[in-house]
């Protein structure tokens, strides 16, 4: 690591320093000597490192071994989905299952990357505002690290996501809200109580455990990136972290100039990000009402979404929604197709892709990655709606109910 960029306005900062946001309000991103790296590590280093998203160390912002905590995650599992493509007319469709991750989604890189560095830089009080997942995942790494975690949440959230932050011993408060509110009391509180806002692109380290999604998909492929890949884009710092990695590889000789279209994928009743790629804009506007079952994807106006909006037109790609409804039949169907339960934002890209094979914008026999970015089991009030569980439900399927004798 050689220093901190805005991503704005490009000023710099000094690595190894406490950050959020440049005085700009930019978020932060971290810059590395890639020359050196380029000399001193190689593809075939990489093999050799732990069964986790730390073999890529050399190129994450953690300088002493004994500060990174973490859980076993990464090196999440590529699987083909041959009967799910069949069905939707992908030829040659893949999953990358994020699910598989501690605490069940790919919030752990993020996390795992920020609470390193918060142990790295003697930061003992951490505050973060979440739509669910990212709260358990600061939750578990911050009682790895021995950091105090203070989560403030939609009252709605997933129940799972609740038990999991209250289990690990964080202090929750839950807000009658969107994430956006959540967000509002932690700037407003952070300074009195002395927290370390951990908030999506408002410190400059998640970025980086997320961006080892794309080194992992890159390995995975042996060093040739897809043709197209989806991404659930509710704050969509995986999208922005893969972009980053893609370019850090080029930089090193690892991979050359082609990437992936990359697109990302919403719902209708929360699309800040589609409606400002069909209309050219640089930026979202706030998405008033958010409203999805999709609790990832219910971010109405994300900090980064210059970056989500850059990565997506230089890739040739684009941004598509879908609605609630089509994302919780295509995750049932995924599951009876493939054996995978995935989160509803996962999900959610079936539907896309359904969509974007039959206008002719993606091509049948074109290599397709699908992030699914959490476990469905977290989410089960939402699938819960497919399958209520009630005497007379029963009774219609089985003629009548078995009593025991």
């Amino acid at each position: 690591m050689t220093n901190l960029e805005c991503s704005l306005c490009k000023e710099e900062y000094a690595a190894g320093t406490i950050q959020n946001l440049c005085t700009c309000g930019g978020p932060l991103l971290v810059r590395y000597d890639l020359e050196r790296a380029k000399s001193a590590w190689s593809r075939d280093d990489v093999k050799r490192g732990p069964n986790t998203m730390w073999r890529y160390a050399p190129l994450l912002p953690v300088e002493a071994h004994e500060n990174i905590v973490s859980l076993g995650e990464g090196m999440t599992p590529l699987l083909p989905a041959p009967r799910a493509g069949k069905r939707i007319g992908a030829n040659n469709l893949w999953i990358k299952d994020e699910g598989l991750n501690p605490t069940a989604s790919f919030k752990a890189r993020g996390l795992s990357c920020a609470l390193s560095m918060c142990k790295e830089l003697g930061i003992s009080k951490i505050a973060i505002p979440s739509a669910g997942n990212a709260a358990s995942a600061s939750a578990a790494y911050a009682a790895a690290a021995g950091v105090e975690c203070n989560i403030f949440m939609p009252k709605d959230v997933p129940q799972a996501n609740f038990i999991e932050c209250k289990a690990y011993g964080a202090n929750v408060t839950l807000v009658d809200g969107l994430i956006s509110d959540c967000s509002k009391i932690v700037a407003s509180r952070k300074e009195a109580e002395g927290w370390f806002e951990v908030s999506t692109l408002k410190e400059p380290y998640r970025i980086e455990g997320k961006k080892t999604m794309g080194y992992e998909l890159a390995e995975q492929l042996d060093w040739e990136l897809p043709d197209v890949i989806f991404y659930p884009t509710g704050g969509g710092v995986g999208l922005i972290g893969m972009w980053k990695a893609f370019a850090e590889m080029e930089a090193m000789g690892w991979i050359g100039s082609k990437r992936p279209k990359m697109i990302a994928v919403q719902v209708e009743g929360c699309q800040p990000v589609v409606r400002a790629f069909e209309q050219g804009k640089a930026r979202s506007e706030f998405w008033d009402n958010a409203s999805t079952v999709a609790s990832g994807l219910r971010v109405p106006k994300p900090l980064g979404d210059f970056l989500v909006l850059n990565a997506v037109r230089e890739s040739g790609g684009t941004a598509i929604a879908v609605s609630d409804e089509e994302l919780i039949d295509a995750g049932i169907q995924l599951a009876s197709d493939e054996g995978m339960f995935v989160a509803p934002e996962g999900a959610a890209c079936l539907p896309a892709l359904e969509k974007l094979l039959k206008s002719g914008f993606l091509n049948p026999d074109e290599k397709i990655v699908i992030y699914n970015t959490g476990a469905g089991l977290k989410y089960l009030e939402a699938y819960s709606t497919r399958y209520p569980r009630t005497a007379s439900s029963e009774q219609d399927k089985l003629g009548g109910l078995i009593t025991p004798r």
